[in-house]
């Protein structure tokens, strides 16, 4: 049969004209889950409530993995990375790997290894870092069966998002893009409804995921604020083999991105969830409502959502 829903472009013009469809519609959106990742790649961390900074979540990728020659590194290689768990202790993180349950602490203060400068790579771009310590070099590189090194994000370190989408003086920590990913939870619901097996909301990993609303509603999100902090959605996320990656036992399958390219395919990427960029910080939490100040209109952030559902 055939499943249809309204697109961002109809749900912007309902907005328009309908205010009170517009009141209706948005007045029940709220945070229903938060996540931090401290390591690149490595699993997220679900909390209660959160700090914005200027680089994204506090303690939001500011550490990341590198390779001899300073690439990051991530599960797209490394499947084995979920396997290593992280805690945010009152000083540092705890990393305890999943079967061996051998941990190591990482402390937030500055790094111990004299503080060694180094410019890492993440994609296309290059940023400034400081290696931690040997020791945490020698315990990842055991624990993943891989040469790597742990490198750190310093406060004045400032890594500019992609100029072509978002304000100049957006900045970011070692995500891929940008600091917040956000996703609606009856995206994700309405994505599983097509699938033999239902799959969780951490193959996705989003900072932010919301409850109320119409499935990908996230595509219209222009400008909304959290807990008086202005968030602006600024490109839709193009998604990648990490999330058939199964984070429990780090297996690989095929979905969801079989399925999602038969229905969230544009200029031939895969989209879901919305990329966002902030002004102001602050404490957002579980529970908080998303006040909508404006939609996107773009044609770049309509994609078609009509497909034969399975």
């Amino acid at each position: 049969m055939k499943l249809v829903n309204h697109s961002p472009n109809q749900l912007i013009k309902l907005n328009q004209l309908f205010p009170t469809f517009a009141q209706q519609n948005h007045a029940m959106l709220h945070v229903s889950e938060l996540y931090i990742y401290p390591i690149k790649s490595l699993p997220g961390i679900a909390v209660k409530q959160a700090r914005t900074t200027k680089t994204g979540f506090e303690h939001d990728r500011r550490w990341m993995l590198v390779d001899e020659n300073n690439l990051f590194i991530s599960q797209r290689e490394a499947p084995q990375m979920t396997q290593l768990l992280v805690a945010i202790e009152k000083d540092g993180l705890t990393i305890t790997h999943k079967t061996t349950k051998e941990s190591f602490p990482i402390p937030f203060s500055k790094p111990t290894s004299d503080g060694l400068a180094v410019s890492v790579t993440i994609w296309d771009n290059t940023c400034d870092a400081e290696y931690v310590s040997d020791e945490a070099d020698a315990w990842f590189s055991k624990m993943l069966e891989i040469k790597c090194r742990l490198v750190y994000m310093p406060d004045d370190t400032r890594r500019i998002v992609d100029q072509r989408y978002a304000p100049a003086d957006a900045i970011t920590s070692f995500a891929d893009a940008y600091p917040f990913l956000i996703i609606g939870q009856a995206s994700l619901d309405e994505l599983n409804t097509r699938l033999a097996e239902p799959l969780p909301m951490n193959r996705f990993r989003p900072n932010i995921v919301f409850a109320g609303g119409l499935p990908f509603e996230e595509d219209t999100l222009k400008d909304f604020t959290i807990a008086g902090i202005k968030f602006s959605g600024v490109k839709l996320c193009a998604r990648c083999p990490i999330t058939t990656i199964n984070q429990d036992n780090g297996i690989r399958g095929k979905e969801p991105l079989k399925m999602l390219a038969s229905y969230r395919r544009k200029d031939n990427k895969v989209l879901f969830g919305q990329n966002l960029v902030h002004d102001g910080e602050g404490i957002i939490s579980v529970g908080d409502s998303l006040e909508i100040l404006s939609f996107n209109d773009d044609g770049r952030f309509v994609v078609n959502i009509q497909a034969e559902k399975i």
